[in-house]
């Protein structure tokens, strides 16, 4: 049987539980929050005056803060990338009937997900410290321009993917969690803390998919997290770029900005690859062949190589200064 016939076989066995993980991972629409729940009342009396205090305390963070929660944003508003690229994946079907379980699963992660950038562009909205144009440019592009993540349509390749990233977005929102109620902004830190604790779900979910695989497919799926570390994790906004801009201009920049306030490093790149290493532990996997028990070794001195390298990264002190957010305004 071919690769690809095994990957099949291997997603409809794992398919016959994907109630089981929606019941597990995600939460009923009725029952989970909605962006509305932490903005101000736009039905209510109070509502110039809860802006007019939005807006006062936004007033203290600086720049690379802005940027960063900017980026983030846009990121989050890209979802319909996300959901069509996870829809032409080997095993998932939307077309038969109402699909099949695993277009299930996508459709309700992407409507969780969907909450996320509209509780964030609308509190940005509010703030009054960026321009919105610009923001919304920047975010037609990056969905314009798609993204390439080296998955190729393989299960096996974008559940390591998916597993790593939504970790990566938790360790994200919650640096900006922390930073806003350090800097006195208790709204919007609860806000970014919520998104986090959804990422945190959604990462339990893709990681215990790969867990899964791991246990009937151990050899393939080791081949599989092996070529994904080797090639590196790209971010999903990785084609970043600002109105008039070439494709994926942008993104550097923004990466910097994110460093350089310290929401997401090289060294938490490394430490998110330790803990899937540790999660599925991979130097406890037996039965596989040799090709496999090489790329598990690969694997095991990984982290120790990247986190020489990250030591070495130098990030710039001046901010980029991006049209999302000009200094006048901060």
């Amino acid at each position: 049987m071919s690769i690809k016939n095994i990957r099949l076989e291997v997603m409809q066995f794992l398919e016959k539980n994907v109630d089981t993980f929606v019941d597990q991972y995600l939460i009923p629409v009725e029952k989970i929050w909605q962006p509305s729940d932490f903005l101000p009342n736009s039905e209510g009396e109070n509502f110039f005056e809860e802006v007019k205090e939005l807006r006062e305390i936004a007033k203290d963070l600086p720049y690379d803060f802005w940027v960063t929660l900017v980026g983030d944003t846009i990121t989050e508003e890209a979802l319909p990338t996300y959901e069509s690229w996870l829809m032409d994946v080997e095993g998932i079907d939307q077309v038969e009937g109402k699909g099949n379980g695993w277009s299930k699963w996508i459709r309700q992660w992407t409507g969780e997900e969907n909450r996320h950038g509209d509780l964030l562009n609308k509190y940005l909205y509010l703030s009054g410290r960026v321009n919105m144009r610009e923001i919304e440019i920047t975010t037609q592009h990056l969905i314009n321009d798609g993204f390439d993540i080296g998955t190729g349509s393989d299960p096996y390749k974008n559940f390591v993917y998916t597993s790593f990233q939504e970790l990566a977005t938790y360790v994200s929102h919650n640096r900006v969690a922390q930073m806003a109620k350090k800097y006195g902004d208790n709204k919007l830190s609860k806000m970014c803390r919520m998104i986090a604790g959804d990422e945190m779900r959604h990462h339990h979910a893709y990681s215990e998919f790969v867990n899964r695989i791991f246990q009937v497919d151990p050899s393939e799926m080791m081949l599989a997290f092996q070529y994904m570390m080797k090639q590196k994790i790209v971010m999903p906004a990785h084609f970043l770029r600002e109105s008039g801009q070439k494709i994926s201009t942008a993104f550097e920049q923004f990466s910097d900005s994110a460093q350089r306030i310290g929401v997401y490093t090289a060294h938490d790149y490394v430490d998110i690859m330790q803990k899937l290493i540790d999660k599925w532990e991979i130097d406890k996997i037996t039965g596989l062949t040799d090709e496999a028990e090489k790329a598990r070794d690969y694997l095991m001195k990984l982290p120790a190589r990247m986190a020489r390298i990250s030591d070495r990264i130098v990030i710039p002190q001046e901010s980029h200064i991006f049209k999302w957010v000009e200094p006048a305004r901060i």
